[in-house]
């Protein structure tokens, strides 16, 4: 009976509470006599399916990343039980992805004003194709019905674990179109929000599968490996709840002083009444449970799951009312706008540092990186191992490099110039990849992380060795490939008309600074790394795809100087500065920082190659001459003597065939 009361309060719960939240927020304000109205259908059906899809894209998420990561397995297939969360994940992304696919329909409706009833098919598949709202649910459907192929083809925890990364892609794409991102400084609205929505399903997800776990013994460690997500997860809900209230309140006094600020305030409650029980699951029922007794952690879970239904209601009533700041008001600058801020003065040497705009995205990805980094070595030199400290100089010094170039003025200026732009471009693919693979994150991690005390469950260790000898890892190392990488995204991007397409919206901007950095990381950890699994390639043919990669960047400056039409007109044309320079002499600007700036890193690159080249041809000596010493003592003869013997059997065989042939 309980496994039945648990879902009914819940779902109760949140029903209530989106309803409350609706009323009390001002989203079912009174139609307007005259005005479009879509009617009551929509009107409660809207958040009501909202929240019916934010359900079964948390629970689809939860059931995968524990089936693939908590649970122990079975060799290389997932646990019985993780079997049938597998299943029951399929059966919930089928409904995710018919609940997206109904938030289509109604909201064409909310925004024309129509009933269902009444609209045609051609404005749904319009709206669906062409607005990114639409183009957004659409996408999520699509990636929740491959989802439910994923869960039911097979049983690998390979393919578990593809299923629950691809789950917890489809969760992020409407948080790149709802309130945040038509408000201004998106860049902190958009990515606070995906850090958002992606921690909580995980927190609230993982905590419903852990609850339909029977087996005490298995409950007790995955609760235990659980406990350690939840923390993370409660983190990051706090401070990426907090910065996305605080762009969209605007004043704190608005907390008390609005209907949208009463609705984060119990959200706020919610999340500290939700942190107080994850301190008592740590202090009183995780001790009792791996005592045997399990009836306190489930108690206070299921506690924990009604509270987190009220919160997901809250969530979308949110989503559905007003907030302080407007969210695209008709006076806004359309400059504004477009860019997430007002256009800059004209640079100088403090507003390139001084005027930030900073990326929750970036900033969590720095953050948990030198944390991480810093755990490891600490863990290290604990256990009485050394770590060279130029390792942890250079990889720290990447990260403050990359945080200082997507979150400085810098990064504001790269909106508006073609100049500024380039220097971030360099610096992202250069510079900051060279520094990042000196730190050998791969080998501190194989040195640092723990392996689990059951042999059937697979770490964090684990699963980083089971990528390193993957077939896409070999693929995307290959020499060719990591150059191909590197220079087509070079060309690719700036002699076609991706540049613009990408600068125009918060999710393109992202990826395009995300490919500058991994395909510079990728292509450095090719020809300079140190890491285990990375492909073993003579140092000369090395050198040679350094001189192609020197030459075929150095080609780009060239031909980027030499060019006499504008990149991204329409983007560089609407956002131009009136203090600027042309477009044109900008971009040649560009090109040339483009074309100089590569020097100084390709000759640091070349100067490690040959040392690395000389210390192997080093290493090998020794080894021969280590092997001679052996063979000398042992009266044996050592691989250089079995060579010169393979010779000279070669040669007096060659001769004497010679020989034979002479009449």
């Amino acid at each position: 009976m309980g496994s039945i009361v648990v879902p009914v309060v819940a779902a109760v719960s949140a029903g209530a509470a989106l309803v409350l939240a609706l009323r009390a927020g001002g989203a079912l304000a009174v139609a307007i006599p005259g005005l479009p109205d879509p009617g009551p259908v929509t009107t409660w059906a809207l958040p009501l399916i909202r929240l019916l899809a934010d359900a079964f894209a948390t629970l689809t998420v939860g059931m995968l990343v524990t089936a693939a990561f908590l649970l122990p397995g079975d060799g290389p297939s997932v646990s019985p039980h993780g079997w049938l969360l597998l299943r029951r994940a399929g059966t919930l992304a089928a409904g995710w992805a018919a609940t997206a696919l109904t938030l289509i329909v109604l909201t064409v409706s909310d925004l024309l004003g129509v009933s269902p009833q009444r609209l045609s098919g051609a404005a749904v598949v319009s709206f669906a194709s062409s607005i990114s709202q639409g183009r957004a649910l659409l996408l999520q459907a699509g990636l929740a019905l491959t989802v439910v192929v994923l869960a039911r083809v097979g049983v690998s925890r390979g393919l578990a674990a593809t299923a629950a990364v691809l789950a917890l892609v489809a969760v992020t794409p409407p948080a790149f179109t709802g309130h945040a991102a038509g408000a201004g400084n998106h860049q902190i609205a958009v990515s606070s929000l995906v850090v958002h929505v992606l921690a909580a399903a995980l927190w609230i997800g993982c905590l419903a599968a852990l609850m339909t776990v029977r087996r005490s013994r298995h409950l007790a460690d995955t609760a235990s490996r659980y406990s350690r997500l939840a923390l993370g997860c409660f983190t990051a809900v706090a401070i990426s709840g907090l910065a996305n209230a605080a762009v969209r309140l605007g004043t704190v006094d608005q907390l008390w002083q609005s209907r949208y600020g009463w609705l984060v305030a119990g959200k706020l409650t919610a999340l500290v009444i939700l942190g107080t029980a994850g301190a008592a699951h740590r202090s009183r029922t995780m001790p009792a449970l791996h005592a045997g007794r399990r009836r306190a952690f489930t108690r206070l879970a299921a506690g924990e799951l009604v509270v987190f239904a009220a919160t997901l209601g809250l969530a979308v009533a949110l989503s559905r009312s007003p907030t302080p700041v407007a969210t695209n008001p008709t006076d806004a600058d359309p400059l504004t706008e477009l860019l997430g801020f007002p256009m800059p003065a004209a640079p100088t040497p403090g507003d390139l540092l001084g005027q930030p705009l900073p990326d929750l995205l970036f900033l969590t990805l720095t953050a948990c990186g030198a944390a991480g980094y810093l755990a490891g070595v600490r863990r290290l030199r604990r256990a009485g191992h050394r770590w060279p400290i130029a390792r942890t100089a250079s990889w720290l010094t990447g990260l403050l490099l990359l945080a200082a170039f997507t979150g400085l003025g810098v990064a504001r200026y790269a909106y508006v110039l073609f100049s500024a732009h380039m220097v971030q471009h360099m610096v992202l693919s250069m510079l900051v990849p060279i520094l990042l693979v000196g730190g050998a994150p791969i080998t501190l991690a194989l040195r640092a992380l723990r392996r689990p005390a059951d042999p059937q469950v697979r770490g964090a260790r684990e699963w980083l060795l089971i990528a390193l000898h993957s077939r896409p890892a070999k693929l995307l190392t290959h020499p060719l490939v990591a150059l191909g990488i590197y220079t087509g995204g070079l060309f690719g991007l700036y002699f076609s008309d991706l540049l613009g397409t990408l600068m125009r919206s918060h999710l393109g901007h992202l990826a395009m600074l995300v490919h500058f950095v991994v395909s510079g990381y990728l292509l450095f950890w090719v020809l300079i790394g140190v890491d285990p699994g990375r492909p073993r390639i003579p140092h000369p043919i090395l050198v040679l795809i350094h001189l192609a990669a020197m030459m075929a960047h150095g080609f780009f400056g060239l031909v980027l100087m030499q060019t006499t039409t504008v990149i991204a007109p329409d983007w560089y044309t609407a956002v131009h500065p009136a203090w600027a320079s042309s477009l044109l002499e900008d971009q040649k600007l560009g090109a040339g920082i483009a074309w100089a700036f590569g020097e100084i890193p390709a000759a640091v690159v070349m100067i490690l190659l040959v040392r690395q080249w000389i210390r192997a041809d080093q290493r090998e000596q020794a080894r021969l001459d280590r092997a001679a010493d052996r063979a000398q003592a042992t009266g044996e003869d050592d691989d250089l003597a079995r060579y010169n013997a393979f010779l000279t059997a070669a040669s007096q065989s060659s001769q004497d065939q010679h020989r034979g042939r002479r009449p």
